[in-house]
């Protein structure tokens, strides 16, 4: 079976000269929640934006299942940005509807079971809500469809903790076995206990791409504490 994302050379500068990712080079494999962690700055939100096709590479080249980022693997990624989209105005149920209407493997009956489970009211207004709950349903209407690839940018900062043992369990239930959840957050000791997989990032390189599993084995402590460790010294 080929890989799921295929990475080479990957650079993106933006204007000023500033560079976000420098000849970064990446292989993601199927069926993997990956944490990509990192310190503010690393260029975790432009590579998950580079992989979702909304800004482009200054060099090198991304494939998704062989094709670059484009039509056809918008159909394949689903993307939750750092922060909410949604239009204000627009009522909860509406949403549903135009996720339906727009994505050909969103499911709604997922959608309103998770929305019912955390008592959002549907014919509420998007403006109404609360950030975290915005966030919240933000985050079911990415979970609800059936991408081979999930995007997460920081998905559980905004969110009170005591939704967010809800919300991981929505991330590890609601996706196909076969693609891939790749979360981007500060709250690695959260969200260690679901992950397969970390990729560390720094100054746009990758500094690290390992299991959850050998880590704790061969360092001998957490993901969390091995993070400290390698971005505090």
């Amino acid at each position: 079976m080929s890989e799921l994302v295929e990475i080479r050379g990957l650079t993106k500068v933006y204007e000023k000269k500033k560079t976000a990712l420098d000849n970064l080079n990446l292989t993601i494999g199927r069926g993997r929640i990956i944490g990509l962690l990192g310190p503010n700055g690393s260029g975790k939100t432009t590579l998950i934006k580079l992989i979702s096709g909304l800004l482009v590479p200054t060099q090198g080249e991304i494939l998704i299942n062989g094709n670059h980022p484009g039509a056809m693997t918008k159909a394949q990624v689903s993307y939750l940005p750092e922060r909410t989209y949604l239009q204000a105005g627009m009522k909860v149920k509406n949403l549903v509807d135009f996720f339906a209407d727009f994505y050909e493997d969103f499911n709604p009956e997922r959608a309103r079971g998770l929305l019912a489970n955390l008592r959002i009211d549907e014919g509420a207004r998007l403006k109404t809500l609360s950030k975290g709950t915005k966030e919240k349903v933000q985050l079911i209407m990415v979970m609800s469809r059936q991408a081979q690839l999930y995007l997460l940018d920081e998905p559980i900062a905004g969110v009170d903790p005591a939704a967010r043992d809800y919300i991981l369990k929505t991330i590890i239930t609601n996706y196909n076995p076969e693609a891939t959840v790749i979360v981007s957050t500060h709250l690695i000791s959260d969200i260690e206990n679901i992950l397969d997989e970390v990729i560390f990032i720094r100054d746009g390189r990758i500094m690290l791409q390992d299991t959850v599993e050998s880590i704790r084995e061969r360092k001998g402590k957490s993901v969390d504490a091995y993070f400290r460790e390698v971005f505090v010294c």
